[in-house]
């Protein structure tokens, strides 16, 4: 099946560093249009309009592309759509950055600043060890939703060309939906797009990620107790509500509960200070097996979640079937 070979090709290889990248391109895209068309009056306007016509554009043109694939031949049709499922993952890619950073702390703290910034939009030539560490994992439990679940389940939901506007969705979110002054207005309609197109997948990120909560992880080399999945959904929801945005604080809060640590506090993005809540009470060192459990409690997520999707398809044909 398309998605089970996507996934694992993912898994494998993660993004291919010398191949061209459709997301590449959606970047680029969005960034003309914000060169071009991010002046002068009516900013959210068209912020507006440039969000809704790259997102059907997006949509149409992933459909044709599919739909003449398959017309020309079916395996020329199912090889193009493992490779457009393959591109709109990003899980082993942040894995292998999230590990490099806690790797490269190691060495320095400026090593681990330069490796953080990789995946991080905040300024980061002033993190302490613990702040770049809490940035890698706070930024690898959000993107296990928004790079992983909700792709999948726009997936399940639209099919590739849903996936792929999802894509574009959260593409034009981590470059034009800040609250700046130069993206108040401008982003403004991204940024509530997004919100809304990633709704569902954090919350269904957050009940997968407690439903295959492990019991215990090793600390030091001893197997240390985790919370409960009673105690992990009420710590859930007394910090996933109190987050600066309605959707990242649900996994955020699932990982720092299940790690018993603490996330958030204040953070720069483009000379802005933006103070963002905490998550959790206990501001403990992390350190490299939070970092092997955070990966771990990531990859079981994505498996339980392509599984669930395998065996709802499956489903699904088997009832149009009779």
């Amino acid at each position: 099946m398309e998605i089970i070979i996507a996934w694992l090709l993912d898994r494998i290889f993660g993004d291919p560093e010398k191949l061209p990248h459709p997301i590449v391109f959606f970047g680029k895209i969005i960034a003309y249009c914000d060169k071009k068309i991010n002046k002068g009056i009516n900013k959210i306007t068209k912020g507006a309009i440039v969000a809704i016509s790259l997102i059907v554009l997006t949509f149409t043109i992933t459909s044709l592309i599919i739909h003449y694939s398959y017309k020309f031949n079916f395996y020329f049709g199912f090889i193009i759509s493992i490779v457009l499922i393959f591109f709109s993952l990003s899980g082993k890619t942040l894995a292998k950055e999230v590990r490099m950073v806690f790797e490269k702390l190691k060495i320095s703290t400026e090593e681990g600043r330069k490796q953080i910034a990789r995946i991080v939009g905040r300024d980061t030539s002033e993190l302490t060890p613990q702040e770049i560490k809490t940035a890698a994992l706070e930024t690898l439990a959000e993107n296990l939703s928004d790079g992983v679940i909700a792709p999948l389940f726009w997936y399940l939901i639209l099919g590739i060309p849903g996936m792929l506007a999802y894509k574009m969705i959260n593409t034009m979110d981590s470059m034009i939906a800040y609250k700046t002054p130069k993206y108040l207005e401008f982003g403004r309609f991204a940024a509530q797009i997004d919100d809304y197109a990633n709704y569902i997948p954090a919350r269904l990120t957050t009940i997968i990620m407690i439903m295959i909560a492990p019991k215990y992880i090793n600390k030091d080399g001893l197997r240390v107790k985790t919370r409960n999945k009673k105690e992990l959904y009420e710590f859930i929801q007394k910090y996933s509500s109190q987050h600066t945005s309605p959707n990242s604080g649900h996994p955020e809060s699932a990982l720092a509960g299940i790690l018993d640590c603490q996330f958030g506090g204040a953070h720069c993005y483009f000379g802005t200070i933006c103070n963002k809540p905490t998550i959790g009470n206990n501001p403990r060192e992390l350190d490299f097996d939070d970092m092997l459990a955070s990966l771990e409690e990531c990859l079981n997520t994505e498996v339980f979640m392509v599984v669930t999707i395998v065996i709802l398809k499956l489903l699904f044909n088997i009832v149009r079937y009779f």
